[in-house]
């Protein structure tokens, strides 16, 4: 790569750096046109963004609970594997329903630790991954690929932890919502498990993208990454809880409404007024609380089909 090319590349990475998501997948979009390995490298970074390393002041996780890794295959052609972390948030009640926790871009299970303890407050046992790319993970560039790849491995090993299939939950944020969507749709409801969870939903990262503005409608379609829940979201034939906050600027709302539309009942929506992107536990934290834990007691707990509505 010439310095002039070089110059470019760095000039437009801290542009992208200032910017909000939307504006990442317009510029990955850019990077994806040559085909180039690097370019294609490089979009990858800007639109994951991920967090490495463990930060200095994380508090650890409670007595009990359990961090560790398990081996994924690194490429099919290849035998060497890679580790990926797994959180193990396990609830005193045995006949809690295990949450498989998907996070979105950027933060990884250290930033999002507060999240993932809002949801087993609200009776779930956590089995949280951190795709590889991520925290202390195999230091990759992950793409959509490898991260449905984790996803698979995760569902594996939530089948060891938790072997009831009614009240295995899959769960996602952001970018994690595209991952549970797509884990959803290659699974079997209630023979595999017991419900889908969606907050602060993408319906694809196209969609996303075409938020930013004319010049990311025009240069969307090159984006190698997908992540097109609205493709697969008819799929699941699983309850369906899905929540979003209405002032979601990243994320706006619109487009979770647009997801949950197509999808089969039974499902519920919960609008978080003036919530954001992330903060839905904190901003109404009685009302996320009691959303997850209605919808665990109606169709998790009770062993409710998707019919019964």
């Amino acid at each position: 790569m010439t310095s002039l090319a070089q110059r470019w590349m760095d000039s437009l990475t801290i542009g992208v750096k200032r910017a909000g998501w939307l504006h990442l997948l317009v510029a990955s979009s850019l990077l994806s046109v040559s085909g180039c390995a690097w370019l294609d490298n490089k979009q990858r970074q800007i639109i994951y963004r991920p967090t490495v390393g463990m930060p200095v002041d994380f508090a650890g996780l409670r007595a009990g609970d359990e961090r560790y890794f398990i081996d994924v295959p690194s490429h099919a052609a290849e035998p060497a594997r890679h580790r990926m972390e797994m959180w193990w948030l396990p609830q005193s009640n045995a006949n809690a329903p295990t949450l498989l926790y998907f996070h979105g871009t950027f933060r990884n299970l250290f930033q999002n630790s507060r999240k993932i303890e809002a949801l087993r407050d609200a009776g779930f046992a956590v089995l949280a991954v951190d795709y590889r790319g991520w925290g202390l993970s195999e230091p990759i560039t992950p793409s959509e690929q490898t991260i449905l790849q984790d996803a698979d491995a995760a569902w594996t090993e939530l089948q060891h932890r938790e072997p009831r299939a009614s009240h295995r939950v899959i769960y996602g944020h952001s970018m994690g919502s595209g991952v549970a969507v797509d884990l959803a749709s290659r699974l079997r409801a209630p023979e595999d498990f017991g419900g889908l969870i969606l907050e602060s939903a993408i319906t694809s990262f196209a969609d996303v993208a075409r938020e930013a503005g004319p010049l990311a409608r025009l240069f969307a379609r090159f984006n190698n990454e997908r992540f097109a829940s609205i493709d697969k979201i008819a799929r699941v034939h699983a309850p369906l809880l899905m929540i979003h906050g209405s002032a979601d600027t990243t994320i706006p709302m619109r487009l979770g409404v647009t997801l949950f539309t197509p999808a089969n009942p039974p499902k519920i929506w919960i609008t978080i007024e003036g919530g954001a992107h992330s903060n839905l536990d904190q901003i109404a934290p009685t009302q996320y609380q009691a959303a997850l834990q209605n919808f665990r007691s109606r169709y998790i707990s009770s062993g409710k089909s998707r019919t019964s509505d």
